[in-house]
Formats: C-alpha cells, sequence, structure tokens
C-alpha cells in the first residue's frame, strides 16, 4: 500500500489536536506515513528528534493496539506518563506492574492505544498468545540497536522478537534507533525481517548540543566550574562505583547543588528513589555508571560529563545525546586522561581473541575524536557515514581554535627513552631521563649515561605530557603488568619516520578560564511572569506526581510568558499545547499569565 495524501493530512490534523504541534520535524512524517500505509520501517533518529511521536500518532489514528518492545521499565513507564498526558490510552505490562490483569483485560477489550513491554516478556508463548486475544495495529521496537552483535549494547533478548513479529506477519514493524553505523544497520534489518528500503536515516546531527573534550587534571574542580556554567539538569558519568560515590559527595558539599549517585551496586528502591527525584529536579546533577542508561528521557538536561573516556563513539553518542533533548542548548564534555585508554586496553586483551580486533578498532576511532584538533562533529557525523561540512561552530576545537604542534621528534625521544630504559617505567621515570632531572633512581640504574638523558629542555619539556597521551591513546605507549610503559601499535612506525605525530596545543593554566564559553540561558533570568508559569507547573507535576516536563516543556513555558495569551484559543496556538493539556491545564495558566 502506498502513503496516501489522505493518511498524511490526517496525521497532519492529529499531530495538531493531540500533540499540538503545527508541523513534523525531520523524518517523522515519512516514517509516519510509512506507518500508515503499513510498510515496516527502520528509522535511524538522533536523540531528541522525537522517535516516540512516529508510533504514538499512528497508535491513535490506526485501529487496533501499537505493540511497543522497549529495554528497561523506567523508560516505559516515563512514556507511559507522557502518552496519558496526551490522552493516549496506554498501560505497561511489566514486572513492577501491579495492574497486569486490568491492563490484558484492557488489550483484549481493544481499549489500549500503546501497550509497553520489555523484550523478555514479549519472547514468551504466553505474551503472544495474549496478543492473538485482539487487533494489533504495529509493532514498535525502540532502541533496536539491542538486537545486533555489531551495535554497542547488544542484548539476546532481542533476537526473539522476529518468530514473536512473524507469527503476525500482517503486522508492519517499526524499528528505531539513534545510534546504529552501517554495518549495525544492516543486521538490524535483517534480524528484525525489515526489506532494505525500509531504511529511513534523518542524520545523526545534533547542533544544539556544544561538544568539548579537553585532558582531565582537576576532575572536582573542572566539574564544579561546568556546573557553574550549567544551573540546570546535569548527568556526569563516572567509569565505577567508588568514584560515582566520592564524586558525588565532593560536588554536593563544593557546589551545594543537589547530587545523587547512581550505580549498580546501590539497593533497587535507592536507585529508583534516586532516578525518579532527577526526573522530577530542575537542577539536580546524577553522578553515574552506565548502568544509568537507556532509561532516561529526561528531555531538559542542559549537560552531560564524561569523567572519563567511554567505551566507543556509539557509547559517546548515545549518552551525550541524553542531553537537550527538548531542543534547548546543552554541553557534552569529556574530561580524559592517557591512563582511561592504558585501562581500555587492558580490557580489550581479557576478550575472546574474535572481539578484540572490533574492540580495537573502537578504541582507536574514540582516540581520534580525543586527539583531533578539528571539528570534533564533523568526526562524529562521519564516523556515522555522513559528509558534514569540515566546520560546525559549536565545538570547542570551532570555537576557540587550537594551534597544531608537530611533535614527531618529540615522540620519537619519548619512544627511545622508554626503549632504553627497559620498557619497564612509567612516563615520570622517562619525563625525568629525557629532562636530565638528577633524581637517585636514574643514577642507581645507569640512566643518566643513557643517549636519551637530557636531550629534551624547554618548551619541549613542557610538551612531553600531552605528547605521552596522544601517544597512549593511540596504543603505541601500553602499560604493561607492572605499570611501567612498552612499545605497541605504530611505535615503530613513528621511530623510523614512516608515521608522523601532530597534536593540540594545550591551553596555558592562565587561558584556561578565558577559553570557556558558555551557552547562551535558553530560559529569561529574572523574568516574574516565566518563574510563576515555571512554580506553577512544579505545582501540578507534584499534585499528579509526574515530572514538571510532562505537564509542559520549558520551550512552551518561554512561549507563553513571550505571548502572553489571553484566551483559551490563545493558549492552543502555542506549540505543545495540545487539547488534553489544554483542556487540563489551560484555566490555571492563562490565570497566571492575567495576573503577572
Amino acid at each position: 500500500m502506498l502513503q496516501s495524501p489522505a493518511n498524511l493530512e490526517r496525521a497532519r490534523t492529529t499531530l495538531r489536536e493531540v500533540f499540538g504541534f503545527e508541523s513534523f520535524r525531520m523524518v517523522q512524517e515519512e516514517v509516519v506515513g510509512r506507518v500508515l500505509a503499513g510498510q515496516s520501517t527502520l528509522a535511524v533518529m538522533p536523540t531528541g528528534a522525537g522517535k516516540s511521536l512516529t508510533y504514538q500518532l499512528p497508535a491513535v489514528m490506526l485501529e487496533g493496539t501499537c505493540v511497543v518492545i522497549s529495554p528497561l521499565i523506567a523508560l516505559m513507564h516515563d512514556q507511559l506518563r507522557s502518552a496519558r498526558a496526551n490522552g493516549i490510552r496506554a498501560a505497561t505490562l511489566t514486572s513492577a506492574d501491579a495492574d497486569w490483569r486490568e491492563t490484558q483485560d484492557a488489550f483484549r477489550a481493544g481499549a489500549l492505544d500503546l501497550l509497553y513491554v520489555a523484550p523478555e516478556r514479549a519472547s514468551q508463548p504466553q505474551f503472544r498468545d495474549l496478543l492473538s486475544a485482539a487487533p494489533l495495529a504495529l509493532f514498535a521496537v525502540d532502541e533496536a540497536h539491542c538486537v545486533s552483535e555489531w551495535g554497542h549494547d547488544f542484548r539476546p533478548d532481542y533476537r526473539q522478537l522476529r518468530p514473536l513479529m512473524d507469527a503476525f506477519g500482517d503486522v508492519p514493524r517499526l524499528a528505531l534507533t539513534a545510534t546504529a553505523d552501517g554495518r549495525t544497520r544492516s543486521d538490524i534489518l535483517s534480524q528484525l525481517g525489515i526489506p532494505d528500503d525500509g531504511l529511513v536515516i534523518s542524520g545523526f546531527d545534533r547542533p544544539n548540543i556544544r561538544y568539548a573534550i579537553r585532558p582531565r587534571d582537576n576532575l572536582s574542580r573542572q566539574l564544579e566550574r561546568l556546573m557553574d556554567e550549567q544551573p540546570g539538569p546535569g548527568i556526569v558519568y563516572a567509569g565505577t562505583r567508588k568514584k560515582v560515590e566520592d564524586l558525588a559527595a565532593s560536588l554536593a558539599r563544593a557546589t551545594g547543588r543537589p547530587v545523587l549517585p547512581y550505580h549498580a551496586g546501590l539497593p533497587a528502591e535507592q536507585r529508583a528513589a534516586n532516578q525518579a527525584a532527577f526526573v522530577a529536579s530542575e537542577d539536580m546533577v546524577m553522578v553515574a555508571t552506565i548502568a544509568f542508561g537507556m532509561g532516561i528521557d529526561k528531555p531538559d538536561v542542559r549537560f552531560v560529563a564524561h569523567a572519563g573516556v567511554p567505551k566507543s563513539i556509539e557509547a559517546y553518542y548515545q549518552e551525550t545525546g541524553r542531553a537537550g533533548r527538548d531542543g534547548d542548548p546543552a554541553q557534552a564534555v569529556m574530561l580524559w586522561s592517557a591512563g582511561d585508554f592504558a585501562t581500555a586496553r587492558m580490557r580489550i586483551g581479557e576478550l575472546d581473541e574474535g572481539r578484540q580486533p572490533g574492540e580495537r578498532q573502537r578504541l582507536d576511532a574514540l582516540a581520534a575524536l580525543v586527539e583531533a584538533a578539528t571539528c570534533r562533529r564533523a568526526i562524529l557525523l562521519r564516523h556515522f557515514g555522513e559528509n558534514p561540512p569540515e566546520a560546525c561552530g559549536n565545538c570547542d576545537n570551532c570555537l576557540n581554535p587550537p594551534q597544531v604542534l608537530e611533535v614527531t621528534e618529540l615522540a620519537q625521544k619519548l619512544l627511545s627513552a622508554c626503549y632504553r630504559t627497559g620498557q619497564s617505567f612509567g612516563f615520570g621515570h622517562l619525563q625525568k631521563v629525557l629532562t636530565g632531572a638528577p633524581d637517585e633512581r636514574i643514577t642507581e640504574r645507569g640512566h643518566d649515561r643513557l643517549s636519551v638523558y637530557g636531550i629534551v629542555e624547554g618548551e619541549d619539556a613542557a610538551l612531553l605530557q600531552p605528547v605521552s597521551r596522544a601517544l597512549q591513546a593511540r596504543g603505541c605507549l601500553v602499560p604493561n603488568e607492572h605499570g611501567g610503559l612498552q612499545l605497541g601499535g605504530e611505535a615503530r612506525a613513528l621511530l623510523t619516520g614512516e608515521a608522523a605525530l601532530s597534536i593540540a596545543k594545550p591551553p596555558a593554566r592562565s587561558e584556561r578560564r578565558q577559553r570557556r564559553s558558555r551557552n547562551e540561558a535558553a530560559n529569561p533570568v529574572g523574568d516574574p511572569l516565566f518563574d510563576a508559569l515555571r512554580a506553577l507547573r512544579r505545582d501540578l507535576a507534584a499534585e499528579q506526581g509526574v515530572p514538571p516536563y510532562v505537564i509542559f516543556h520549558d520551550s512552551v513555558l518561554r512561549e507563553m510568558a513571550a505571548r502572553r495569551p489571553v484566551s483559551r484559543s490563545e493558549l492552543a496556538e502555542i506549540g505543545g499545547v495540545g487539547a488534553k493539556k489544554l483542556e487540563a491545564y489551560g484555566a490555571a495558566f492563562l490565570k497566571v499569565v492575567a495576573e503577572n
């Protein structure tokens, strides 16, 4: 069945009446049109591009229930609240729901537009029996990259979805993901039985996110400065549970902001309480391991910081994509050290041999992003197969272009020092040898008589550490089991002059504060009406037990404050005010506008 103009016109009307939006964004219209025409589709859309609307809107229009397979209970419950706030008949069928009998009865009665389930339940025979009891409109598979072994978040249960969907062969399927390179996309199509011509790619660019990557020197101080710049909600990703606990405590003490920890070692009830507090807050910072992941559907996160390198570019893109889902300016900051790459390479060495080459390739791609002196966004987008402009104007390297230094000769000296001292000493010892520092350990071992002793001085001495970071990121210097450094990767090619090394000149300490660039505040400061609208939203959210953004996003409140509507019809013209929300909240917000 071909997409029909009549279907699309009805979809635009439903978009306006139910969701309060005048037009579709990016490829939403194409995806919705395909679903309404019964065509199976894989939609690759960036986080914040409105993936959930591509199945929520058809679910309202089509006969039968749309079954949504989603990986996390918290994510399903977030989406459930938002769907119900727009008047959509939705329910979840999870281990956390006590009302499962009522949900099943509502499904059999045809009283549900949306039914959210986890892949573990969807693969059970009993669930297939339940689905046979009522008409189905659509299968929607969220976070579809989980079905692919090539994806960064593979989940075996997703492999069981194909037989379920094949049992209802006339029901179209819609797979959705924000992160999938070419190999992963092909695998998703194959695993979920979607034809190759069903692929719709929106593009991966998140232009509202400002990317910055810098060496980690004083982690707590760097994060405190970021929190000072960004008063809104934020997420800090740390690598270990202990680091999460320590950082959360120190940042809370230093900044006075609400800061909570989240990791798999906390009791389940505490994790749930911390996540609920974060989702409801307008200024909280969550310090977390990557256990705090796909379940976060909070649109007003203003920054995501990595206190170390992520697993891969795909993981980095997905994790940073949790910032700025409302379209307002947001920041993504990575603070890294050479030790992060050393640890990552050691972990790769512990994997099955078959997986090691692919994981090394991913880490090398991440190292290239970290080392780059060119546009960060362009590197990210090229990784996902796009052909972006050379400069984006909204990353650290575009806003403050670094000076590029050719440091091949200095790298050769550092590698030579590593080799000549027996490939068993750390960077500190090699630095002392190269700069000719008087040191008892050096004289005891006769390293003061080596040809590399004292051959680095002046400005080059200050560059040894960034050169060492770059060499370790590339895998040319790798740690041994005793913590010393040894040659690896392209080290031999660098020593023989077959390869070269350039680095971005690190800013002097006095420049670092000056080079920080701050996103302009998206929300008005000192506007009594905006503050009053926010206070009303906070009160309504508390009364109903939902996060404030479920009532209205900040962008809706900004438009209310700017346009000052005096009637229901004027309020209905504001984007994001659908019929259900107009009926539920219109009078209260119009009253606040009239009083301020």
